[in-house]
């Protein structure tokens, strides 16, 4: 499987040789994965908010102003899937963990043993939660994430389905797409549908996704999106 993995710890040392292991078990469990190590909860919380996925999420507690529990907690407001995971030196916070349905607790120093035991459970969690939509393209067929979805484009008797990195053009309608989609995917215009975890931005004339792509709406259509991306987030 594909996931992307962040490591929050103020301690060099102790993210170094977390990082070390996870990516010793993906290597092992032939899993391609990316692995951000970040110094403090702030750090990490600064790129979530431009690069909101992330999968799992290994994390100290005891860190600076902001701890481990209160990072887990804005994340949980945002995203009810990510693999929390606590490593730390101190039993005292399990309580909390159960308030932002953290996968485990791990005690430092950390066991590589038990690491990749809940890494496995995670990743498969991963794999059972994730909703993806088959593409059928050029004689091939793939399963796409919906969280690595962008937005849907029409293009005559065609959808181009433009995702994290890559575009799939697929023979079938946008109605038909959309029927098979959940409910984060907004047709903003006849020929467009915009999944609204990906939105950082609405204007008059458009949504501004965040990786800096605009995709156009109807005249009228963007307090509509306003007011739905408020229910849903």
């Amino acid at each position: 499987m594909n996931c992307k993995i962040a490591v929050v710890d103020d301690s060099p040392a102790d993210a170094e040789y977390v990082a070390a292991l996870v990516a010793r078990w993906a290597e092992e469990a032939r899993h391609t994965i990316g692995i951000s190590v970040f110094p403090s909860a702030e750090s990490f919380l600064f790129q979530y908010e431009d690069e909101q996925n992330f999968d799992i999420l290994l994390l100290d507690i005891e860190m600076g102003k902001m701890n481990g529990v209160e990072l887990a907690k804005a994340v949980r407001r945002r995203d009810g899937l990510m693999q929390i995971i606590f490593i730390t030196g101190y039993p005292d916070f399990m309580a909390e963990g159960y308030e932002v349905s953290a996968l485990h607790y791990l005690m430092k120093p950390v066991s590589a043993r038990k690491l990749c035991g809940v890494l496995d459970k995670a990743a498969g969690n991963l794999v059972k939660a994730e909703r993806r939509l088959c593409v059928a393209f050029d004689g091939r067929t793939v399963f796409v994430p919906f969280s690595r979805i962008l937005y849907v484009e029409a293009q005559r008797q065609y959808v181009l389905i433009h995702t994290v990195g890559e575009t799939y053009r697929m023979k079938r309608s946008l109605v038909g797409t959309l029927e098979e989609l959940d409910e984060y995917f907004f047709q903003c215009q006849r020929s467009f549908c915009v999944n609204l975890c990906h939105v950082s931005q609405i204007t008059n004339s458009g949504v501004v996704l965040k990786n800096g792509e605009e995709i156009p709406i109807s005249r009228g259509m963007a307090e509509k999106i306003g007011k739905e991306m408020i229910r849903l987030f």
